[in-house]
């Protein structure tokens, strides 16, 4: 069993991935959301809701207490986001991070896939790889996920590593879920490393 933080509780694969580990585990999960109001308690013994900023130090130093793994997946200015999360979790002694970017950052998307979607045609991806390269600086046990565009639909997904190109355009939104339980669960699974995760063309 492991302490397990999700910062973006609120979003799509936040919520996803914490019904996959609630299922698929018996970690405790910390839920973490500027508006945690919005978040329904499942399970009063395994999850516990802690409102806050993650901008703001003392909301996240209150988060991590105690934590053993930490996933995150937001929007906005990641960069930002990347350095407060880091510097928090070496405040609190806790290593484990999986943290959530996009694909095209490393300009890993072939032209059979299309092209377009890298950082070098495509300046929004840039957020993306600034939080990457401070995550890939850090000294702690991470794991980028580099997801392709979200769709519905079962789990069913290829891993590419960092250096490889990227195999296809979309995932499931319940991959990434199963990935992410995976990733927090073992802390030796894609151990520093970045890796794309796409449906199987």
């Amino acid at each position: 069993m492991k302490n397990v933080l999700i910062i973006g509780a609120t979003g799509t694969l936040g919520s996803a991935a914490r019904q996959v580990i609630l299922d698929e585990t018996d970690d405790k999960l910390t839920l973490f959301a500027r508006s945690a109001n919005r978040i329904r308690i499942v399970d009063d013994n395994r999850e516990k809701v802690i409102s806050g900023n993650v901008m703001n130090d003392a909301d996240l130093d209150k988060a991590m207490a105690g934590q053993n793994a930490v996933f995150a997946a937001l929007s906005g200015n990641l960069k930002a986001y990347a350095e407060k999360i880091v510097a928090a979790m070496d405040r609190n002694n806790v290593s484990r991070l999986v943290f959530i970017t996009s694909m095209g950052i490393y300009n890993e998307i072939p032209a059979s896939v299309g092209a377009s979607g890298n950082l070098s045609s495509n300046p929004v991806l840039q957020s993306y790889r600034d939080a990457a390269n401070v995550i890939e600086a850090s000294d702690l046990n991470y794991t980028i996920v580099r997801p392709g565009w979200f769709t519905g639909g079962p789990v069913n997904y290829q891993i590419t590593r960092k250096g490889e190109q990227f195999g296809g355009h979309d995932v499931s939104i319940s991959s990434i879920a199963d990935i992410v339980m995976k990733l927090v669960d073992n802390d030796a699974l894609y151990s520093k490393d970045s890796i794309g995760v796409n449906t199987p063309q």
